[in-house]
């Protein structure tokens, strides 16, 4: 099979099922990757692919090669994320620019780093459309870790101290491939809640957020598509 040029690794898997009961989305049966499934959908005239339920770093890569070797040119991917930041408040969707590594795949793509790095110009072109697009986003950092459940008040404390936003399991990794393999991928997450510390935790907005979570990934998506035609990749 050949992938669609612009796909969609959406963590939770809910958009999928907003997509099925609309009727705007279908199975590709000649998806080949264990234990996912590939579905297609059209915005703006443009096939997609969205496959649902990646979760974690070393999954979410593995399917993202896969896709990658099918065809696939440019990669967006939205999780629900935990929020660290002191001054914010959820629901919000974060850009992610670049990443802390607190797992073990990313290791396999680049030498030791802090952080792994969205291709600034990228997010630059996306964050801008965005705007223009009247979705809101924050741009910002994400730390990336393989055990939620290590997340200690002082380990948040320190994150907070560095600036970062959120806490998710797979930007780290998925950046760092990107660089490695020079692919294109978008992070997005969904700041949904702070770790169950506020009575509101885990609400994602109207409509549980879906309709704007979509629309802000397939422009995403179509932005990274032009991006990577030439006109707007241009080297600092």
């Amino acid at each position: 099979m050949v992938a669609p040029k612009g796909c969609l690794l959406d963590f939770d898997g809910e958009l999928i099922d907003f997509l099925m009961v609309n009727g705007e989305a279908a199975l590709e049966s000649s998806w080949p990757c264990f234990h996912t499934h590939l579905y297609r959908w059209r915005f703006n005239g443009q096939d997609y692919g969205i496959i649902g339920g990646t979760v974690g770093a070393s999954f979410a890569v593995l399917v993202s090669e896969e896709l990658f070797a099918l065809g696939c040119q440019s990669l967006v991917t939205i999780s629900s994320a935990g929020l660290i930041s002191d001054n914010l408040h959820p629901p919000f969707f974060l850009l992610i620019e670049e990443a802390l590594r607190d797992e073990g795949t990313s290791y396999h793509y680049l030498p030791p780093a802090r952080f792994a790095q969205a291709d600034h110009l990228l997010v630059d072109t996306v964050a801008q459309q965005l705007r223009e697009n009247g979705l809101p986003v924050i741009r910002g950092k994400s730390w990336t870790t393989d055990a939620p459940f290590r997340e200690t008040s002082n380990t948040i404390h320190a994150r907070q101290e560095e600036g970062i936003i959120a806490v998710e399991m797979e930007a780290s990794a998925l950046l760092a491939m990107a660089e490695a393999l020079d692919k294109r991928v978008i992070c997005i997450s969904h700041i949904t809640n702070s770790m169950a510390t506020r009575n509101d935790d885990f609400e994602k907005g109207g409509n549980d957020g879906k309709e704007t979570a979509l629309k802000i990934c397939s422009t995403a998506l179509a932005m990274s598509l032009e991006y990577g035609k030439g006109s707007l990749h241009e080297s600092p």
